[in-house]
């Protein structure tokens, strides 16, 4: 039997559909390779911080995430852990280098743990205000980036966490105040640790969560920390005396491991460092402003604030001084040291 011809309309119907089909898979082929793309080509990288979310440590990481988000067009994504949930310092830096995480906030302790020349921004009385900390820093941070780099990170961001300083149960106002009280020393800065027992005070190895139950027992009657730490933990309850001499800035950064730095694309660094050099000068203003409101609401409920003079202020001075000649080389490197104290007898001698 003879098969029927299709009616003319239907052939002309199927010769438009077919290539319509043939675009369709192209297009689905174009976007889903794409799609998949974009999926291998999407970066994420974990960052850690011991400190809570609502701190300004925790802001400038989710601004952070934000911007380079954007930045990026959504190629580099960040989780943050918050509050400490991934560990302490020490634990974030033996993750960082396994790439378990692939960054991480830390204080001056941790950052002295990837570098040793760190430490010597920390050297009791040493460098004694907010100028001489920001000429110093100044001249030598990009030294100690560099330094930082060589360990196999990358420094994205410094802070200034504010001040060290001394809160005893007892007015402190020269050397020799402290040195007839026990003081409270973290037993995980041993180097620090020591640096106070060779200087003569009576250190008693006790950590943050202990402090309390140290200053109540009568265990330690002193303690040298941050006003917001201080605060934080309500010690000035038992502490209530605090004096107005800087032992030793609390510096903080924000660092990548290598491995993390060179997935990036290339093409966003530089715009990524910027927006982080904002992010930096934002969160130590963050900072300084929670340590001022801290020292105003303890005083409030009762912290007393010990005011030296500047004679009483040299003693601490010349202590230091003395101390350091069994210092240097030992828990401080000596060219960093040389170097710093050369930066601040020549910003000192021009009375800035």
């Amino acid at each position: 039997m003879k098969k029927k011809n299709a009616p003319k309309g239907e052939r002309a119907g199927r010769s438009l559909f077919l290539p319509l089909l043939a675009v369709l898979a192209a297009l689905a082929f174009f976007f889903g390779a794409g799609e998949a793309q974009a999926q291998r080509r999407r970066v994420i990288l974990k960052i850690a911080s011991v400190a809570p979310e609502a701190t300004p440590y925790g802001e400038a990481l989710n601004r952070m995430s934000n911007e380079w988000r954007r930045i990026t067009n959504g190629e580099v994504e960040l989780r943050i852990y918050h509050n400490g949930i991934l560990g302490q310092e020490e634990d974030l830096l033996r993750k960082l280098r396994l790439n378990e995480i692939q960054g991480a906030v830390l204080t001056s302790f941790g950052l002295n743990l990837i570098t040793p020349e760190i430490l010597t921004l920390s050297c009791p009385f040493f460098i004694r205000d907010d100028g001489e900390l920001a000429y110093v820093l100044e001249n030598i941070k990009t030294d100690l980036e560099a330094r930082i780099e060589e360990q196999g990170f990358r420094c994205l961001a410094w802070a200034n966490a504010g001040w060290i300083r001394i809160f005893s149960r007892r007015p402190v106002f020269v050397p020799d105040d402290l040195k007839r009280q026990k003081v409270a020393s973290d037993p995980s800065e041993l180097r620090l640790l020591q640096v106070f027992k060779t200087m003569g005070y009576q250190v008693v190895p006790l950590g943050q969560n202990d402090l309390m139950m140290g200053l109540s027992s009568g265990m330690i009657d002193a303690l040298y920390s941050s006003p917001i730490a201080v605060g934080g933990l309500q010690l000035f309850a038992v502490a209530r005396n605090m004096a107005t001499i800087n032992i030793a800035p609390f510096m903080g950064g924000i660092v990548l491991n290598r491995q993390a730095w060179r997935q990036i694309p290339e093409q966003y660094r530089e715009a990524l460092i910027r927006v982080n050099r904002q992010i930096e000068q934002s969160m130590s203003d963050s900072i300084l402003r929670l340590e001022s409101d801290a020292l105003e609401a303890m005083v409030q409920h009762g912290l007393v604030i010990n005011r030296l003079s500047p004679e009483q202020d040299q003693l601490w001075y010349d202590d230091v001084t003395a101390a350091l000649p069994s210092l240097i080389g030992q828990t401080f490197d000596r060219d960093t040291l040389n170097r710093v104290d050369a930066l601040l007898r020549g910003y000192r001698s021009r009375g800035q």
